[in-house]
């Protein structure tokens, strides 16, 4: 939404339906945290309420969730809401303490608590209000989060509330037999005629040419089915320096996709017996016009070998000049830490078209899941990173990149866009402010 178009906060109530819009899901047993600029809505912070060993001293947990919140440099005060089954008790199962550190910390930092609650499957109530003549016992309905007049516009403006992450449930979009069964005949073709492209670099300009075309286009209309495409695009990600090519354009452009490969020097002109490679192994793409309507047959693109006869890296450089600035490296893409604001029009495409390939199972949807988790975790949503990374890692257990991917979420390690309220991703746009959130 634009900044004509923010919502307006009633009351408590109205602030609790936007958490599950805002993470997109009802959170359970769950601290959410909101950062607060003046009287409008900051970042959102979901962490997993801490376990019964750490009760009884909350102040490691309540530091964390400071230093999550600081992120957010504009902060000057926080909202808290505890998720918990038994909200109806007093106190919920000794969250008080929980919130009495909390509300000392953040005001230590500058972000004094506001107002905290307590939200229940049935029941909420003031987490800072003990008398029960205002605050009767076991609180007030949870239907009237549901139904308030917040909830009710985030619906009317098309935002929805889906099931929360579930490690271990595999993508639940049904596949047709039949097309399962000739994607996956088509892609045992694509992967035999590959096989030996993985250095090319007129292959890998040709990939990226198809990959760059679908991102533009995956924005404008939904994605049909297509046997050839889809058994093309699942083999390209087993190439790993095709997939992280792919990974890096979509953040950060082609300039980036492309110098890195060059500074990793995986690209080669020649073959091994020293002839041309863009006249030996003329790329190989789907059979599709630039409407992108199916041929019958396969042939190769003879335009994407052309475009390599000129001078490696020229158009790289073409576009690197206009902008002013050297592309960023790999590993700062994949770490958040440049460009300074990511691409996320063109992430969100990736992640549609991964979410497509990935129903299709095996091997080359691990490596589509894992650069699905790779995209949640710039967005900040760490639940549904490492259910995305798990996934990866039961369809394919040695997977390297799912294994480090998971490791940085599972340590709580904020992606550098995310850390930045205007580098992150905003569900909602300009108002109300990014959301960050980690397991």
């Amino acid at each position: 939404m634009t900044a004509s178009e923010r919502l307006t906060v009633r009351g408590p109530e109205d602030i609790l339906g936007f958490i599950p819009h805002s993470l997109g899901y009802w959170p359970a047993s769950s601290l959410v945290a909101m950062t607060l600029h003046g009287t409008r809505l900051g970042a959102t912070l979901r962490l997993d309420l801490p376990g019964p060993g750490t009760q009884a001293d909350p102040s490691g947990f309540a530091r964390a969730v400071r230093r999550y919140l600081e992120s957010d440099q504009q902060a000057d005060g926080a909202l808290l809401a505890v998720f918990t089954s038994d909200a109806g008790m007093v106190p919920p199962s000794g969250y008080d303490l929980l919130i009495s550190v909390l509300q000392s910390v953040l005001d230590q930092a500058g972000m004094p608590v506001r107002d905290a609650w307590f939200v229940g499957d049935e029941y909420w109530r003031d987490a800072l209000c003990g008398d029960t003549s205002c605050c009767p016992l076991p609180g007030r309905p949870v239907r009237e989060i549901r139904d308030s007049m917040l909830n009710a516009e985030m619906v009317y403006r098309g935002s929805s509330v889906g099931p929360a992450p579930r490690a271990g449930s595999g993508p639940e979009a049904p596949v047709p037999a039949m097309h399962l069964a000739a994607v996956l005949e088509a892609e045992a073709g694509w992967e035999d005629e590959l096989g030996g492209r993985s250095r090319s670099r007129a292959q890998f300009n040709a990939v990226l040419d198809f990959w760059e075309l679908l991102l533009d286009r995956s924005q404008a209309g939904p994605w049909i089915p297509d046997v050839e495409r889809d058994a093309f695009l699942r083999a390209t990600l087993l190439v790993p320096t095709w997939r992280d090519a792919v990974l890096v354009m979509a953040a950060a452009g082609r300039d980036a996709a492309e110098a890195g490969a060059e500074r990793f020097r995986v690209l080669a002109d020649e073959s091994e017996d020293g002839s041309d490679v863009s006249v030996v192994a003329v790329p190989m793409l789907p059979p599709a016009d630039v409407a992108g309507r199916q041929r019958r047959v396969k042939e190769p693109v003879v335009e994407a070998a052309r475009a390599t006869a000129s001078p490696p890296g020229l158009r790289r450089r073409t576009r690197s000049a206009a902008s002013g600035s050297a592309p960023a490296g790999y590993g700062e893409v994949l770490m958040g830490v440049a460009p300074d604001v990511p691409n996320w029009d063109g992430l969100d495409a990736l992640d549609r078209i991964l979410g497509q390939l990935a129903v299709l199972g095996g091997h080359p949807a691990a490596a589509a899941l894992t650069l699905r988790g790779w995209v949640a975790w710039c967005r900040g949503r760490g639940s549904y990173a490492a259910v995305y990374l798990g996934q990866a890692l039961e369809l394919d257990p040695e997977y390297r990149l799912a294994e480090l991917l998971l490791d940085l979420v599972g340590r709580g390690t904020l992606c550098g866009w995310a850390a930045r309220k205007e580098a992150a991703w905003q569900k909602f746009g300009a108002d109300p402010a990014g959301e960050k959130e980690t397991l």
